[in-house]
């Protein structure tokens, strides 16, 4: 089966190779490793192996698969037929197929595609909160809610309430700000956090995570005289971004709510912390998920413009996490329930993606709309022009997340495939 549109090349004895391994597997399906061509030159671009976390609708399998007719006859009289659906059909089919067959992958260059073009990508990042592909979207979650029922890992929305904490925080909201050598903007994130206007104490928590162009000296003329300011450098030189999180929200400065700001990037006005603070209070969420703009770094706008991820709802936005690749800024949590749940896993990709699940497992989340974060994109941000061994590593890593909260989640409903 070709499932891209780009001019695909089979190699040598591609469909012998495919059908020998499927034999010997037993595999429900095979996929390999492609080349992509791009100015008529050839490169790699090897692709990840499939896992139970593997749900999100976007894994690369590469431009050719092999699918054994038996196992999906069998997965289709057992699950049920491909949904009637407009986009969603292959999707269906290859979770079907996954629920009791492998998926194998043939670490082997078995064929070719022509690259598409590189400047598309951030816009195609972003598709799943794109409204035109609304549509699309409504699709993939109604096939992965399914699967997620066939496979015992569902959740009802029905949310524990979060306990009431009587340890006297030093503040109610603290914004906390990981950062390692970003010289250039961690003085117009940390003034976006001073300018706040606010009807409760606060504070900005800034871990420095080592920096070496100057940022520590800033941050230190910064924090003089400020006691709105805490400066902490770790003592551990191991540290990702969840790493330094760990050492803000664990640390004595840390308020009831903890609220992200990422070094590179400003709040969208001066009443943020208050809205995202009384929406903590209106519902009692366990964390509170905003909205962004993606803009450049004269804040002049970027397509796709504000991602606001309309796709969650209350009823189904935990379940429908599963499949997508993130939730959405400015992230802010109930600090009691981060320090109970252990606080973040040390890496610097996916390490909030991990904590929004594991509380979504208990806990309802709450979101807003508007537009709170400006994400500056610039050369230096940190996802910029990947090489695809990163890509894939990130991706790898938020599947094998998400296989951690399935089977976290069978376990809570009692059922197990």
């Amino acid at each position: 089966m070709i499932v891209q549109t780009q001019s695909i090349e089979l190699g040598q004895n591609t469909l012998e190779r495919m059908l020998s391994v499927a034999e010997q597997t037993r595999a429900g399906m095979v996929y390999a490793d492609y080349y992509e061509i791009s100015d008529d030159e050839r490169h790699e671009h090897p692709v990840n192996e499939y896992q139970l976390g593997s749900i999100r609708d976007g894994f690369d399998f590469g431009p050719f698969l092999l699918f054994s007719t038996a196992a999906v006859r069998k997965a289709l009289k057992k699950y049920g037929r491909i949904e009637n659906v407009e986009y969603a059909g292959l999707y269906d089919l290859r979770l079907k197929v996954a629920i009791d067959y492998l998926l194998f992958h043939i670490q082997e260059f078995l064929s070719a595609k022509v690259s598409s073009d590189p400047s598309k990508n951030v816009e195609r990042q972003f598709d799943y909160v794109n409204t035109r592909n609304r549509q699309v979207q409504k699709e993939m979650e109604k096939v992965a809610t399914k699967y997620l029922k066939h496979i015992g890992a569902y959740l009802k929305p029905k949310f524990e309430k979060v306990p009431k904490v009587d340890f006297p925080f030093p503040v109610e909201a603290s914004v906390v700000i990981p950062v390692r050598n970003r010289l250039n903007t961690i003085g117009d994130a940390v003034k976006s956090v001073l300018e706040q206007k606010t009807d409760f104490p606060s504070n900005c928590i800034i871990v420095d995570n080592y920096s070496t162009d100057g940022t520590t000296y800033l941050l230190r003329e910064l924090a003089k005289g400020n006691r709105q300011v805490q400066l902490l450098i770790p003592q551990h030189t191991d540290l990702g971004i969840g790493g330094c999180w760990n050492e803000a929200i664990f640390s004595e400065y840390c308020g009831r709510y903890a609220i992200q700001l990422d070094s590179d990037d400003m709040y969208s006005g001066p009443y943020v912390l208050q809205k995202v603070v009384d929406e903590f209070h209106r519902c009692n969420y366990a964390m509170v998920i905003g909205s962004y703009k993606l803009v450049n770094m004269n804040l002049e706008e970027l397509p796709p413009g504000i991602i606001d991820h309309r796709e969650w709802t209350p009823a189904n936005g935990r379940n429908n996490a599963l499949r997508i690749n993130g939730l959405g800024a400015p992230r802010a949590f109930n600090t009691a329930l981060l320090r109970e749940a252990g606080g973040f896993p040390n890496v610097s990709y996916g390490e909030d993606y991990a904590v929004a699940l594991r509380l979504s497992r208990q806990y309802q989340i709450g979101r807003m709309y508007e537009p709170l974060y400006l994400c500056r994109r610039w050369e230096g941000n940190s996802d910029a022009a990947l090489p695809i061994e990163k890509v894939n590593q990130h991706d790898e890593y938020k599947d094998k997340v998400r296989t951690i909260e399935i089977l976290a989640r069978r376990h809570r409903t009692g059922k197990k495939k």
